[in-house]
């Protein structure tokens, strides 16, 4: 898929990740959703943010968006689709500011998403992969229509395919 696709709702906008999101990358990866659900990427300071977003931008596997709402024009999550070695689909995630959770932008934006790469790419198949405690992405996946699949492990962990 080209990082470089912007897509939009009448919510927010989808917009690719790049350097310039080093300060909410750097809010988001320190928030205590993502060192529970994601992990911790040892993300401190904003060099530490550009490091890695210029990780994500030079790897062709790995896409990022960032999820920006109209009305304040403020970041407020990521929807990322990654092609991991073990898996035979990309796999969509989401991960938003804990003041934007529950409120169904994860699912809207996930939606946004999805629609596209489904009309405008060459997968077949998108899977969704988390691990068994993250009950809130696993409910954005079930509602974007991702059904249960097979628990796999991956470096002693488990996780959910779907």
């Amino acid at each position: 898929m080209k990082k470089n696709v912007s897509l939009a709702s009448e919510l927010f906008s989808i917009k690719p990740l790049n350097t310039e999101d080093a300060e909410f990358i750097l809010d988001l990866l320190n928030t205590d959703g993502w060192l529970r659900y994601i992990g911790n990427r040892h993300v401190h300071t904003r060099e530490d943010s550009v490091n890695y977003i210029q990780k994500i931008i030079n790897n062709l596997t790995i896409n990022y968006w960032v999820v920006r709402l109209n009305q304040d024009d403020i970041s407020v999550g990521i929807i990322s689709l990654v092609k991991r070695d073990y898996l035979d689909y990309p796999d969509i995630g989401f991960a938003f500011l804990p003041s934007f959770v529950n409120k169904g932008y994860a699912y809207e934006a996930g939606k946004v998403m999805l629609n596209h790469i489904i009309n405008n790419t060459e997968y077949a198949s998108i899977l969704g992969i988390t691990i068994a405690e993250n009950i809130p992405s696993i409910r954005v996946l079930k509602k974007l229509g991702l059904q249960f699949q097979k628990e796999i492990e991956i470096e002693n962990e488990k996780l959910h395919r779907r």
